[in-house]
């Protein structure tokens, strides 16, 4: 598939050392050498950490851990940078949505016992007394499937790392993640989540994207280098998202203007706050105890859902 990033072949040398080159970057025109490459993305990484304070002294970050590229190398990477540091804790938190052939915590448990750190499981049938393949069967179609499981996931994991003491929750979205996701907005014409302003809410932990500024074709070979062979285990659901027709969108643009993700993030990251309403903090939801704005969406899938396999 057309992108930013292209792999070489063996016989281009690094533009910094003359090694052989691992991978071209075509939005800066240079090829690298494994040890530049691994260099290159730390770099901008930890540049992205201290321009927003992410992790500062004392903070236990939990990961979102799926066992996946991104998530897997962001914990690689954290471990690598912050693991040393006393005054930091790293744990992972794993959601299990209950999807078939597509969340296997046996291959995530895997992971935690080589980076040895603190593990929080969870599930929707524990959470919610159903899964995600549940609910597309009692909807009777998986066309809506990517919103339920969002909604629903975003609160589990907001709960397990409040309880487990977490201050931030890490993310792997990669720079394509964050692309795509300016981008729904635009085609949405959701002006109202393309100006909400980032801020910090009582019972929400906050959330950090450390790997925003990296090509997923980065991560992914940065997770070649250092962490291994890892399943890749498509979402059966992922077919209903309007996230594929954009991501299809950029990387055909991306390939004529190679600079076109990173351009399109820093416009998102500038209209962040230009909202002209007054700021909005969640209120607590009296029926499930979790901060919500205005009518809990959580409890709003639920109520469809149960209406749903009541049909």
């Amino acid at each position: 598939m057309r992108d930013d990033i292209s792999l070489i072949d063996v016989h281009m040398n690094c533009s910094k050392c003359r090694r052989e080159a691992v991978i071209y970057q075509r939005y800066s025109g240079m090829h690298l050498c494994a040890e530049h490459f691994t260099e290159s993305v730390e770099s901008r990484v930890k540049r992205e950490i201290r321009r927003h304070r992410w992790i500062e002294h004392g903070d236990t970050i939990g990961v979102a851990l799926s066992g996946g590229k991104d998530s897997t190398s962001l914990l690689h990477f954290l471990i690598k940078t912050f693991g040393h540091r006393p005054d930091i804790e790293i744990h992972a938190i794993t959601i299990d949505e209950g999807i078939a052939g597509y969340r296997d915590l046996t291959e995530t448990e895997e992971i935690i016992r080589r980076y040895d750190v603190p593990w929080h499981t969870a599930s929707f049938a524990e959470e919610y007394g159903i899964t995600l393949d549940g609910i597309v069967a009692g909807q009777g179609d998986d066309r809506r499937s990517c919103s339920f499981c969002g909604v629903l996931r975003r609160r589990v994991v907001n709960r397990i790392a409040r309880e487990a003491g977490c201050t931030k929750l890490a993310f792997g979205f990669n720079l394509d993640d964050e692309a795509q996701s300016v981008m729904m907005n635009v085609l949405r014409g959701d002006a109202e989540r393309l100006t909400m302003p980032q801020r910090e809410n009582p019972g929400m932990i906050p959330r950090i994207r450390p790997f925003a500024v990296i090509p997923e074709r980065e991560v992914a070979l940065y997770a070649h280098l250092h962490v291994g062979p890892l399943a890749d285990h498509g979402c059966p659901y992922a077919h209903n998202a309007l996230r594929g027709d954009v991501r299809r969108l950029l990387n055909e643009y991306t390939w004529l203007h190679p600079s076109t993700k990173f351009a399109v993030r820093t416009l998102g990251e500038e209209l962040q706050g230009l909202g002209a309403g007054p700021a909005v903090t969640p209120e607590m939801c009296p029926r499930c105890g979790e901060p919500a704005f205005g009518t809990c969406r959580t409890c709003a899938v639920l109520d469809e859902v149960a209406g749903g396999k009541s049909r």
